[in-house]
């Protein structure tokens, strides 16, 4: 689970049998005080993406700065870049989204913004090229 902002609107790709695939940094923020007293933040950025209706729902309503509640898991992946070294990316895969913007003039025009995200999960559909046999549970 993630609170943060949007580092830059979400990147959407239409895949094979038009599955779309929203792509953000998202930057989450702790603040504490160290010992003496002094204030100190933390930022760190996580890559999210998001599959099929979330990712509609990202590239329709979400923009960079925008606060979000992203509920998923964690997936690293491997590849061998062109000088053949092995590299890896760790994504948080959405399964949940909600939209912590306050309303705004701007958009009060869409009184149910937050109702449309209400039942929309990808957590029942396994990513492209995975099948149930493939999960280690």
């Amino acid at each position: 689970m993630l609170i943060g902002n949007l580092g830059k609107d979400p990147d959407v790709q239409y895949l094979e049998g038009n599955i779309a695939v929203a792509k953000f940094s998202l930057a989450t923020t702790e603040t504490y005080k160290d010992r003496a007293g002094k204030l100190i933040s933390q930022t760190e950025w996580h890559t999210v993406v998001l599959w099929r209706g979330l990712a509609e729902l990202a590239q329709k309503y979400l923009h960079k700065g925008s606060l979000v509640y992203i509920e998923g898991r964690l997936r690293t992946r491997s590849w061998e870049d062109k000088e053949g070294n092995k590299k890896f990316a760790t994504e948080v895969v959405g399964d949940n989204l909600i939209m912590l913007d306050k309303r705004s003039e701007a958009n009060s025009h869409h009184p149910s913004i937050n109702d449309s995200l209400e039942g929309m999960s990808g957590a029942d559909v396994p990513p492209i090229g995975e099948t149930s046999e493939d999960l280690p549970f």
